[in-house]
Parts: C-alpha cells; sequence; structure tokens
C-alpha cells in the first residue's frame, strides 16, 4: 500500500508527460491521485487509529560510499501519514479541478505532468527515511514548483515570478545542505533512527564553524531552518511568494497552500529530536514565526489582488506553525498545517472559481455584485473565510486557539511576544478575509457590462472538489482535535519528541479562560470592522489610507523587501556580472586571448599586404635585403669557428 500512495503520481507524470495526449492524460493522472488519496486514507487509519506499527519499507540500497550508507526507504509513521492525507487528497482535488479550470489550454497534458510530478516529490520528502532522500524530494518540490509557477512561460512577468521562487529557494537550500553535512560531520549517519536515538548523547558537542565555537545541535538546527524559512516563505525569504500567483490558480492551491510551503514545518517537526537539545534556536524561530505572521497580515489588509490576498494569508498562517514550533507545540503546529490545507486551498480555487467567472480578472476593484450569480462559489468562500478567521466550530478555529494557548502556556519572554503577535493577526486576518469577501461578491458590480454578461457558476468537475476541501474546512478540526486535543500524546506515538518540561500543548489546557475567548473575540471584531469598512461606511478605507498615507503606503508596497532586495542585492550582483562580462571577459580575457591575437595577425596581414606592389624593383630589393641578413646572421653564429 505505502508504495502505491508514494509512486501512483510518478507513473502518472511519466505516462502524461510522455506518452499521452490530453484528455487520457487528464483522466489517468486523477484517476491514479484517487487512488494514492484512497490508499493515503487507509494508511491513515491504520497508523493513526488502529494502532498499526510505523514501519520502513527499504527498496533498494541507493548509495554506499566509505563510511555512507543510504538506503532509498519509505518511513511511515504517524506524521508521515498525516502528511500523506495532506499531500494525496488536496492533490487529487486540485487534479480534477485542473480539467475543468485548464479546459481552453493548449498544454493540458504537460500541465497534469508537472502536477503529478511535484505531488510525487513531495510524498518522497514527507516519506523520507534519511537525510538524502529528504534532500531528493527538497529540490524536487523546487523543480516542479519552477516548472509550474512559470507554466504560462509566454507571460514574461510568469517566468520573472518562477526565477524569482527558484532563487530564493536556492538560498534556503543551501543552509539545508550545509546542515546535513553538518549532520554527517556530527553523527557519521544520515539516518533519521540513528541520528534521532544518538541526539541527547551529542547535546553538549561542540563544533567549530567559520572560526567560531557552537553547539553542535544548534548549528544543525539552526541550518536546517534557514532551509525550512526558504520553502515556507518566512520573513527574509519570503518575497517570492506574492510573485508565484502567476502561475495558474491550481497551482497556488497545490503549491502555496497545501503542500511545498508546509515542508519546513513538516521539517522542524520531523527533527524535533533535534531540536529540542537546541532551545536557542526554537526562541529564534518562535521570533521569526511571530513576525512572519504579523507583518503578512498588515500587507494583506492593503492587497487588491484576490489571489495575492490569500497568499499573504498563507504567510501568515504558516508563520502560526513557525511559532507552534518554536515552543515545542509540534502537534499544534500540525494540527494547524492539517487544517490549514483544507480552507486554504478551499479559497485558492474559490478564487480560481471566481477568476473563470469573472473572465479571468483578479482586482478585487474591478468585482462586485455576483454572489447570486455564482452562489456555490460564494458559499465555500464563506466557509473557507471562516475556517480561515477562527470562526467556531470551523477546523481553523481549533487548530490556531491551540497554537495560540501553547504560546501563552510557555511562559516565556518570547512565547508572550508570539502570543500577542498571533492575536493582532488573528484581527487582521479576519479583517482582510472579509475585505475580500465583501469586494469581491457584494455592493454594486464594478466590471463592465460584457464582463458580468458572462458571470456564471464553475462546470461539477470544479465545484465538487470544491465541496470536498469544504468539508474539511467544516469537520477536520473537529475531527483531528477529538484524538490530539487535550494534550494527548500518544496519537502521534514516537513521531513527535518534545521533553519533559517542554509541554506547551498539555499546559494550553490550564491557561485562563479570557486567553481562550481572546482569539474569538478579535477575530469577530475584525470582521465587524470590514463589515463597516465595505459595506456601511464605503469612504471610510480611502479616508483611512489618507490620514495614515505613510504607514499605508509601507504596508502596500509589502515593507520596501523588494526594493531593498533590489538595492542590496540585484542591483549590485548586475553590476559586478556587468563588469565581469565587459572588463574581465571582454577588455582582458578576450583582449588578450582570441580577441588581441586576432588583432595582432589582422595588423601583420596587414603590414605584409602593404609590401606586395607588384614591382619587380621592390621585390629585388627585398632579396637583396634578405640575403644581407641572413649572411649577417650566419657570420655573427659561426664566425667564431673561422
Amino acid at each position: 500500500m505505502e508504495v502505491i500512495a508514494v509512486f501512483a503520481p510518478l507513473i502518472g507524470a511519466i505516462a502524461a508527460g510522455l506518452f499521452l495526449e490530453e484528455k487520457p492524460a487528464q483522466f489517468l493522472t486523477c484517476l491514479l491521485m484517487c487512488v494514492a488519496a484512497t490508499v493515503s486514507l487507509f494508511l491513515f487509519r491504520d497508523l493513526c487509529f488502529l494502532g498499526a506499527a510505523p514501519r520502513t519499507i527499504e527498496l533498494f540500497n541507493w548509495i554506499s560510499s566509505g563510511n555512507l550508507h543510504v538506503s532509498w526507504a519509505l518511513k511511515f509513521d504517524q506524521l508521515t501519514a498525516v502528511m500523506a492525507v495532506v499531500v494525496n487528497v488536496v492533490s487529487c482535488a486540485v487534479h480534477i479541478y485542473s480539467v475543468g479550470y485548464m479546459h481552453h489550454d493548449e498544454h493540458k497534458a504537460r500541465f497534469m505532468s508537472y502536477l503529478s510530478l511535484f505531488t510525487f516529490a513531495m510524498l518522497m520528502l514527507v516519506t523520507a527515511a534519511n537525510f538524502v532522500q529528504l534532500f531528493f524530494g527538497w529540490e524536487g518540490v523546487g523543480l516542479a514548483s519552477y516548472l509550474l509557477i512559470g507554466f504560462w512561460n509566454h507571460k514574461e512577468s510568469a517566468n520573472a515570478a518562477a526565477v524569482k521562487a527558484f532563487v530564493m529557494n536556492r538560498i534556503g537550500d543551501f543552509g539545508l545542505a550545509l546542515g546535513i553535512f553538518a549532520v554527517f560531520m556530527v553523527f557519521g549517519t544520515l539516518d533519521y533512527d540513528t541520528v534521532f536515538a544518538a541526539a541527547a548523547s551529542k547535546k553538549d558537542v561542540m563544533v567549530t564553524f567559520m572560526g567560531h565555537e557552537f553547539r553542535a545541535l544548534s548549528l544543525i538546527a539552526l541550518l536546517l531552518f534557514i532551509g525550512a524559512m526558504g520553502k515556507s516563505a518566512q520573513l527574509g525569504l519570503h518575497t517570492w511568494l506574492p510573485d508565484a500567483m502567476e502561475g495558474p490558480t491550481p497551482v497556488s492551491a497545490l503549491i502555496h497552500a497545501a503542500t511545498m510551503v508546509t515542508a519546513g514545518v513538516f521539517l522542524v517537526a520531523r527533527m524535533s529530536p533535534i531540536y529540542e537539545y537546541a532551545p536557542d534556536v526554537r526562541q529564534f524561530i518562535t521570533v521569526v514565526g511571530a513576525l512572519t505572521a504579523l507583518v503578512a497580515a498588515t500587507i494583506g489588509v492593503t492587497q487588491f489582488d484576490i489571489k495575492r490576498v490569500i497568499a499573504y494569508s498563507t504567510m501568515s498562517q504558516l508563520g502560526y506553525m513557525f511559532f507552534a514550533l518554536g515552543v515545542s507545540a509540534y502537534s499544534a503546529a500540525i494540527f494547524h498545517l492539517f487544517t490549514h490545507a483544507f480552507f486554504k486551498a478551499l479559497l485558492f480555487l474559490g478564487a480560481g472559481s471566481v477568476i473563470h467567472a469573472m473572465s479571468d480578472e483578479q482586482d478585487m476593484r474591478r468585482m462586485g455584485g455576483i454572489w447570486k450569480l455564482i452562489p456555490f462559489t460564494y458559499g465555500v468562500m464563506w466557509i473557507g473565510s471562516l475556517a480561515l478567521a477562527g470562526v467556531p466550530p470551523l477546523a481553523g478555529y481549533f487548530s490556531k486557539d491551540m497554537i495560540l494557548e501553547a504560546d501563552f502556556a510557555a511562559h516565556s519572554s518570547v512565547g508572550e511576544f508570539a502570543f500577542w503577535c498571533g492575536i493582532a493577526a488573528a484581527f487582521l486576518t479576519a479583517f482582510y478575509s472579509w475585505r475580500l469577501i465583501f469586494m469581491t461578491f457584494h455592493n454594486q458590480p464594478r466590471a463592465d457590462e460584457k464582463v458580468m454578461a458572462h458571470v456564471h457558476e464553475s462546470p461539477l468537475i470544479m465545484t465538487i472538489p470544491l465541496a470536498v476541501l469544504a468539508v474539511g474546512a467544516v469537520g477536520a478540526g473537529w475531527l483531528y482535535f477529538k484524538f490530539v486535543g487535550e494534550g494527548r500524546h500518544e496519537f502521534w506515538g514516537n513521531s513527535l519528541f518534545v521533553l519533559e518540561g517542554d509541554d506547551t500543548v498539555g499546559e494550553a489546557e490550564h491557561v485562563p479562560g479570557m486567553i481562550k475567548l481572546l482569539p474569538t473575540i478579535v477575530g469577530a471584531a475584525g470582521i465587524a470592522l470590514a463589515f463597516l469598512f465595505y459595506m456601511r461606511e464605503r469612504h471610510l478605507p480611502a479616508v483611512m489610507a489618507g490620514t495614515f498615507g505613510r504607514i499605508h503606503n509601507l504596508f502596500y508596497r509589502k515593507w520596501y523587501f523588494d526594493e531593498l532586495y533590489n538595492i542590496i542585492g540585484v542591483v549590485p550582483a548586475f553590476a559586478i556580472g556587468r563588469a565581469l562580462w565587459k572588463t574581465g571577459d571582454g577588455d582582458v580575457i578576450d583582449g588578450l586571448g582570441p580577441d588581441g591575437v586576432a588583432e595582432a595577425v589582422q595588423a601583420s596581414s596587414a603590414t605584409a599586404r602593404g609590401m606586395q606592389t607588384g614591382y619587380v624593383y621592390h621585390y629585388a630589393f627585398a632579396m637583396i635585403i634578405g640575403i644581407v641578413l641572413i649572411v649577417a646572421g650566419y657570420i655573427c653564429y659561426f664566425g667564431g669557428g673561422y
């Protein structure tokens, strides 16, 4: 069963990419994803609910070089089972949805192949039993995301976004690679089980890195987290995520809602036996996650592209997951990852349905007045927004509240900082979620009559996946909380490791009642404020933007991260590149090398050519000069012998 769950998407990717026409490719990839999703649900039931023993299935010996021995193996435990359900179920919904959404595209088979290839790479990442296999899946996900973001390669903006995502992720991946090297240096192996079993014995080991002494586990944890920052768009390495919305909407739902961006969260959770012995790094993760959640939320309230609003929402929710990881609330982070996958994929695909209805319009300022024309899409967008805002009893309420309560229960300065950042982000999340709903669906239509005349509900092939995800957005939180809430750790077995004094999820049950109510209160306040601004007093947003112009501009311009990186990174890189190209390569290497030699030959040839006058006395004179030189040279060389 495990092999089917992982390799079915690969078979679909190869067949669709190399052999099949459009219709067969769509049918086969969707069928195989349905099979993989079904098998994943059975594995989830067996491992998480029926108490089946975790297992590692070794397929073959992959690398054997000196002390390095790496097998290609599939590790299935409770954490893997949860991730496999997220990846395969959401990917299955996206595959089916894509049949309708990409109906008019000329390259449907290639698109379906890329989707399945991405799914396989993600599954390799989450089922890896060692660091090398993890890195294989990690880089495979990066490659597939590059192909999918830039799928519409006739658009310059899509090409630029794909390159930006690829380059920004390479920065993080460099840290991940260094972390893997450090693991092998310290532990002498790259096998998960061996490394995790020896982690406690290495907690006081010191290593030298860049001329300084560091605790080995702290250094490893920090380097691995740098990799997680890139994939999961944490503050500093996040600028690729909103630009990645240039890809088709199903790509946004699959990659930037439920799967690739959660790879970093999975990585830290999987490495919990290492992170538990690196408390200083966990504090850093808490602060980065808290700032990410808050900064992304402030940007989201000012954006007008419907997909970019949801993208910044994704970045903000990833921040929640990381500041949960930072206080050892690994189960709460994975819980939010699980619920977030359903309601965020629902929002992205719902946004795709709106874009489909609005003739590819994405600017919310050109929408409005369409809720009666696309009632099903309107309904599922409500469900997704309620779950995102943490309104009970939908999925987001359970997982977001668990994270906030765990951070408060950490009783640390960074935990309290993350809690209040999370509360502020919760208020802003509710506000921009309903800003999106009201601007998109309500009030008077702002699109032209031609567009409004063609507004229609999406076909069944698109609405059925929306319905499936809506069920998850409604019920996944309650079902999951029933088994993992209230500090119950037996659900996870040995897949997550928490030191005895770091059980913040268990302590979260004892926080004051007001702390438990506060997220819901601020969420309701955010919704009420959005209603006031965009339904009752619609002049207020312009008034606020004018009154707080500098702050609004800061948020609207995304805290100037792109401009900053352009100044400190892009412009100097182009200047250095131009100097190396024009001066180094052109003037020095080519000037002294092939170009210089060619010019010298041309000059000497021109001189010699000038001597060919056609006059006999010139040639006779030249011959005489030559004879004189030969004789003089002979006498000089051999003159000493006479």
